[in-house]
């Protein structure tokens, strides 16, 4: 995107002020004031809010790292015209994500894996074989840095024979069709006038429907190989 716009990737690692300077750098906006000396970190702020437009394109890798008052800045800089792309494994779901458009990359696929992990191996100066990567690779799922770490420990010798990923079968069918199961049942009572079927699958079933929405309370969303 450097030949389209005027670009600059920055990821937060604890300091405020190093990720503002990564940014104004990156944009060719001053980190000094007319004294010479290193602007505060609201003046760092200022400066590259008042030298955005819509030519100005902000990507941030790990986007759940930034803090509050980075994303109140961001919608400073959004207002200004910049365009912003984050990338996070799932979105927070909070003020500047929920005005963004969500778009959900495809998973890396299992050569993609492979070829990650050949380079690793080679700057690892690891002489590894095509039938071990293919052992390997399962161990990785679809995802490259736990591709690169299973290298890293092939290297060093350790052994491995879990995978670090996560894998899951949705069962949600099942659990409907069990549910269904307890209405007929119900019906059933209800119809041969059986007051023990009907309290039974009535009880069954709102039993089951109780069970299935606290089932779909969720906690953070964790991707395949996370």
């Amino acid at each position: 995107m450097l030949g389209e716009f005027n670009s600059a990737i920055a990821t937060y690692k604890g300091s405020i002020k190093k990720f503002f300077i990564a940014i104004a750098m990156q944009l060719g906006c001053p980190t000094e004031n007319d004294e010479g000396k290193p602007m505060t970190v609201d003046a760092l702020k200022e400066e590259i809010l008042i030298n955005s437009n819509e030519n100005t394109l902000l990507i941030f890798p790990e986007a759940k790292r930034l803090t509050t008052s980075i994303r109140y800045w961001l919608e400073d800089m959004i207002s200004a015209g910049a365009r912003v792309v984050c990338f996070a494994v799932a979105n927070p779901g909070r003020d500047i994500f929920l005005d963004m458009l969500e778009i959900e990359l495809e998973l890396p696929s299992d050569r993609h894996i492979r070829e990650v992990m050949e380079v690793e191996a080679q700057r690892q100066k690891l002489q590894i074989s095509k039938s071990r990567l293919a052992e390997l690779q399962p161990l990785a799922g679809r995802n490259p840095m736990l591709a690169r770490k299973i290298i890293k420990n092939e290297a060093l010798g350790l052994k491995q024979d879990k995978p670090e990923h996560t894998q899951y079968v949705v069962i949600m069918p099942i659990i409907l069709a069990c549910l269904m199961s307890f209405g007929i049942v119900r019906f059933i009572g209800m119809g041969t006038g059986n007051k023990s079927l009907y309290i039974f699958g009535g009880v069954s079933l709102v039993t089951g429907m109780t069970l299935k929405q606290l089932g779909s309370v969720k906690g953070a969303r964790k991707r395949l190989g996370q």
